[in-house]
């Protein structure tokens, strides 16, 4: 291993332990190969300087954001994205790129739930882990992120989150410890405190839980500017401080003559960089570019069409192909198809108006194009809607374009309110009042409160933060071009006081957990709270029946079960079968369900699929904090095949 191999000074190994900069690793004057890497959840958002040493965007395919990539339940579309992600980094020379992050959406407002997958553990696991195979599949590494309990982005430098271990366990580990599997090259550890001790400084963590519990053997990484305390931070295996900090390495050096570190942990921390530059090398001869940019698109198109979510439909969509469509949308520029922070890519793709995208899609449409709104420094600015609105009471459907922009929800700051600018809402409104047909598309990072407007429209297409093909997937869902299946990845709650969780903090700086495992669905489901949109919920201009449930036990707490599933529709279309597992009588309180396991399938018109899906032990085990590991009670458990978790289709029981 040419790299391991490289005889290093202190002075050499102690820099090496910090960033040579924002982006790459210390190479001492080529001594060693150095390590590029970037952001990009979402797409590649490489910084590279100019002639005149000056940082700038490179340009790059903006995919939809990982909230709609979850929202497909597509782990295919999860393995092609990150290849195609990694096409994009062979092509700019970068080594690791830093997705995904599987921090679960426990705070409605959080503004970064855009770049996470869930508020269930085993979904946002088990997409992220089919996320980076595809990525390190062909030769670029990746990090998985934020570890741990990182759900708030407010006062994220300095807040901790208060947090029990079986919890801890349950939800917040859990993602980690299945997307672990596909051994990400990278770890980054998050800002927060946990427990009251900085996770960049957290040993228990870090030490005890990451590497000895759950078996991370490679290396992490601070997130940027995380490290407080370089010595405390190395004390705890952060192997890579990011980026450069002037003061490190005196820190570490007067730390070592001091006697308050070692050689031993010095060269723990180097050897996890010297081996993951080797590692990188090597995987190397697997970075082949096997798409162009047109087929990049293509697969952030089919990501954008199965990961945007009808959440209404009152029998007014698919459209009439020749129908007269007076469109409310944004003056002179573009809904966000991103929220703002690292995860922002700059796309080079000239955006689609939605105006001419949707007159591609319904060319016998008669489409007026009506501005009547504009987004200035965060607030929603309306443009002559009065004079506006006879077009929508002449036509025969009208379309209002809604939604958050990039000063609303972002990173490093969270939402201030779930509901939409009253403004916006107060569109809505207007132009439903004069024409009962009105649609709404809306595009948000996370959860909305629709309960002051749901009522008056008649269809809401929930787009998400889906990139540069958002456009151009909506519209051809509303056309009828392509058949909706996206479903809810996280619930939209009918208000933000109906959540247990808040995003407002105290002046202590401390974020209690006191929901314990009831997070979004679990809380929900179990205390039987009304909801407007489920989890998993989502709908299609197909028809599904499920039928013909079968349980065959293939082991201690494992079985085998297949169900059929017809389209009863004239749609060729595609649906996201849910499987809940009910512990009917447990030792310790759990929620009503679990999800378990899930199958997205092609179910052509008229016909039927049988579908098969294993569970093993951990589907039936929870979090024993007495005994410090997973168990299995024996007794009845319940299997529910679910179209959404509030909509039960078939369920059987099975004892252990």
């Amino acid at each position: 291993m040419k790299n391991k191999n490289v005889k290093l000074s202190l002075e050499e190994k102690l820099k090496l332990l910090t960033g040579k900069d924002c982006w790459s690793t210390e190479d001492f004057n080529g001594k060693l190969d150095k390590i590029s890497v970037s952001d990009g959840p979402c797409g590649l958002r490489k910084m590279a300087k100019n002639e005149n040493e000056e940082y700038y965007t490179v340009k790059s395919t903006a995919y939809p954001c990982v909230h709609v990539l979850s929202n497909s339940w597509n782990t295919d579309l999860a393995y092609e994205m990150g290849q195609c992600i990694a096409d994009d980094c062979i092509e700019n020379d970068v080594d690791v790129i830093f997705p995904p992050g599987v921090n679960i959406k426990r705070q409605v407002l959080n503004g970064r739930n855009f770049e996470y997958f869930s508020e269930d553990p085993y979904l946002a696991g088990t997409m992220a882990k089919r996320y980076i195979d595809g990525v390190q599949d062909k030769g670029i590494g990746t990090s998985l992120k934020h570890f741990c309990a990182n759900n708030f982005e407010q006062d994220r430098l300095v807040t901790s989150s208060e947090v029990d271990e079986r919890t801890l366990n349950e939800i917040y580990y859990k993602p980690f410890e299945i997307a672990l599997k596909a051994n990400p090259t990278t770890v980054m550890c998050s800002y927060n405190r946990l427990n009251g001790i900085l996770v960049s400084e957290h040993q228990k963590l870090l030490k005890g839980v990451l590497r000895e519990k759950l078996g991370f053997n490679g290396l992490i990484v601070s997130d940027w500017d995380a490290v407080r305390d370089r010595v405390k931070s190395l004390k705890a295996t952060v192997d890579l401080e990011m980026p450069f900090r002037n003061k490190s390495y005196d820190e570490l050096k007067q730390a070592y003559d001091n006697g308050e570190i070692t050689m031993e942990q010095i060269d723990f921390c180097v050897n996890n960089v010297l081996t993951l530059i080797d590692k990188l090398q090597e995987m190397k001869t697997l970075r082949k570019i096997t798409t162009d940019k047109s087929e990049r698109r293509r697969i952030a198109k089919q990501i954008s069409d199965e990961g945007e979510v009808l959440l209404k439909n009152d029998g007014i969509l698919p459209l009439k192909p020749n129908c007269k469509i007076a469109l409310f949308s944004l003056r002179a520029d573009r809904m966000p198809t991103s929220a703002d922070g690292s995860a922002r890519v700059q796309s080079d793709h000239e955006f689609d108006d939605f105006g001419d995208c949707l007159k591609k899609s319904m060319p016998n449409a008669e489409i007026t194009n009506l501005e009547a709104f504009t987004f200035w420094r965060g607030e929603v600015e309306l443009y002559h809607v009065a004079e506006k609105l006879p077009y929508a009471y002449d036509s025969d459907v009208a379309i209002v374009l809604a939604g958050n922009d990039m000063i609303t929800e972002g990173e490093a700051f969270d939402r201030q309110s779930m509901k939409l600018q009253p403004r916006m809402e107060s569109l809505i409104k207007s132009v439903a009042s004069v024409n009962k047909n009105t649609i709404v598309v809306l595009s948000s990072g996370s959860a909305v409160d629709v309960s002051n407007w749901e009522s008056d429209v008649k269809a809401i297409l929930y787009t998400g933060f889906a990139g540069e093909t958002q456009v151009e997937s909506a519209c051809d869902i509303l056309a009828g071009k392509v058949c909706p299946s996206g479903k809810l990845t996280e619930t939209f709650a009918k208000s933000e006081s109906d959540y247990t969780t808040s995003s407002r903090l105290g002046n202590d700086f401390v974020n209690v957990y006191k929901e314990g495992v009831f997070v979004g669905y679990r809380y929900f489901d179990t205390f039987k709270k009304e909801v407007a949109y489920p989890f998993g919920f989502g709908l299609s201009y197909a028809s599904f029946t499920y039928s013909d449930l079968t349980v065959e036990k293939t082991g201690d707490f494992s079985v085998k079960l297949s169900y059929i599933v017809k389209n009863e529709s004239d749609f060729d279309a595609k649906e996201v079968s849910q499987i809940y597992v009910k512990d009917v009588f447990s030792y310790v309180l759990r929620p009503e369900k679990e999800l378990k396991a899930f199958s997205k399938d092609l179910i052509k018109a008229g016909e039927s699929k049988k579908i098969t899906v294993e569970l093993n032990k951990d589907a039936f085990s929870y979090y024993s904090v007495a005994y410090d590991k997973w168990i299995a009670d024996n007794g009845d458990f319940e299997i529910l095949v679910a179209s959404n978790v509030s909509d039960v289709k078939l369920k059987a029981k099975i004892k252990f």
